[in-house]
């Protein structure tokens, strides 16, 4: 029998296999949630009057701009998207590990998202898939209007949940829609998974590589734990991947998918879209829509075959030709030429100014400031690096995700041709890195 620290078993035994696990002993206090837990309450300092306000409207504004720094190189990036979210409604989603439950909560994030998504990528279209039972069902297809997806949602929320869902059914389906679409538009799925098992009729991994040959990207927001196949499908189709640990966050990893990605170099020479821009239909009588077959009073006139199509943006069932509306065009320019994050202004540095340029709210006067109170909160003041100006944490906020231009650019002269220094900063741009859509 074995002396030397290692435990002790049978000779007869072929099938054990004997670990050293002295140094999981020495470090078995090192456990991952250990090391990322934090004493959040060392950092609070109180003002001179015995106050946490300062501190608290810092990690509110941290909290707020948190979102805001991503990347904005301007980039060429697809604005006319096709987007499939698959929802998973088994049983799983019944758990109440996600308040009030996993189902209530993604119903009610993906009508803010809808809500989101159509604000930010106006010529864009989304379709619902439900799945469960083994089975998969289309809630709403493709379409450009929030309204059928948000009443689609509002039909199945309160409706039975049971069974196990069919990832490989819902991403047949979705696929089988997207194949169609233009190959000017992105084509994504976000699967949405609250169960860790897949009841599926097939093998899965031919799906997965029937998605990459068809250059379908499909994302995965697990509600439960990270599972092997939806890891797998995301790297394969160059996905993203994330598992909601609180409600916070699974708001986060929802929202992270609305801002476009940019366009593969294999879609590069794709550069040059037909579209159409329609012209509104004010009926006295109700006649016929192309895309329902119904009978409709008013909707939008194709300009090549005169066909009545209901909403855009779409594509006309008749002659296939991509409509928009000019504003919904222009709406979606800003994320080819983001706005540029905000430099936060240090301390020492805050002494230059004293309201937001933008809507002119008064900044904390630093010499009123502490100095403990100074080294665990934030100034307060966001600096634009093109003009100069500065800005409360709030209009930061409303400048990069509603008004996309920054107001002191926009106030300054204009030089060149009439143009700002935002937009001749992009003109100067190399057309590479532009996306051209006609």
């Amino acid at each position: 029998m074995a002396t030397n620290g290692r435990r002790n078993v049978p000779e007869d035994d072929e099938d054990f296999i004997d670990v050293d696990d002295s140094s999981l002993q020495t470090n078995q206090a090192n456990y991952a949630w250990e090391e990322e837990y934090k004493r959040s309450w060392d950092v609070l300092q109180e003002d001179e009057h015995g106050s946490l306000a300062g501190v608290v409207n810092s990690l509110q504004q941290a909290a707020k701009r948190k979102r805001l720094l991503r990347d904005t190189d301007p980039i060429q990036r697809g604005i006319i998207r096709h987007l499939f979210i698959v929802i998973d409604l088994s049983g799983a989603m019944q758990e109440k590990d996600l308040r009030p439950s996993r189902l209530s909560l993604t119903f009610t994030y993906l009508e803010a998202f809808i809500a989101e998504f159509f604000d930010q990528n106006p010529i864009s279209q989304i379709g619902l898939i439900g799945t469960k039972d083994g089975l998969a069902e289309k809630l709403s297809d493709l379409s450009g209007n929030p309204t059928d997806h948000i009443r689609a949602l509002k039909l199945k929320k309160f409706q039975e949940l049971n069974g196990e869902p069919s990832l490989q059914n819902a991403l047949e389906l979705a696929r089988s829609s997207l194949i169609h679409v233009p190959a000017h538009g992105s084509r994504e799925i976000l699967v949405i998974m609250g169960s860790l098992t897949t009841t599926d009729p097939g093998n899965i991994h031919d799906t997965i590589a029937q998605l990459v040959k068809d250059n379908i990207r499909a994302s995965v927001i697990a509600l439960a734990a990270e599972v092997q196949v939806l890891k797998f499908l995301t790297l394969q189709t160059k996905g993203t991947f994330g598992v909601a640990m609180n409600e916070g966050h699974y708001r986060d990893l929802l929202f992270e998918v609305i801002p476009p990605t940019a366009v593969t170099t294999t879609k590069a020479a794709s550069n040059l879209v037909q579209m159409g821009f329609p012209s509104r239909s004010n009926e006295s009588a109700a006649t016929l829509c192309a895309c329902h077959n119904r009978l409709t009073l008013g909707g939008y006139i194709c300009p090549r075959c005169n066909s009545k199509l209901c909403d855009i943006p779409t594509e006309c069932d008749i002659c296939t030709l991509t409509l928009v509306s000019s504003p919904l065009l222009a709406r979606s320019y800003h994320h080819l030429f983001p706005v540029e994050n905000f430099v936060e202004v240090a301390w020492k540095d805050a002494t230059s100014t004293t309201a937001c340029f933008s809507c002119q709210k008064s900044f904390p006067n630093p010499h009123k400031i502490s100095p403990q109170l100074q080294a665990t909160t934030d100034a307060g003041r966001y600096q634009c690096k093109l003009c100069d100006k500065t800005f409360c944490a709030d209009c930061d906020l409303f400048i990069h995700d509603v008004l996309h231009n920054c107001p002191g650019c926009l106030s300054r002269p204009r030089k060149q041709g009439g143009m700002t220094p935002s937009l001749t900063q992009a003109a100067r741009l190399p057309s590479s890195k532009l996306g051209k859509t006609s």
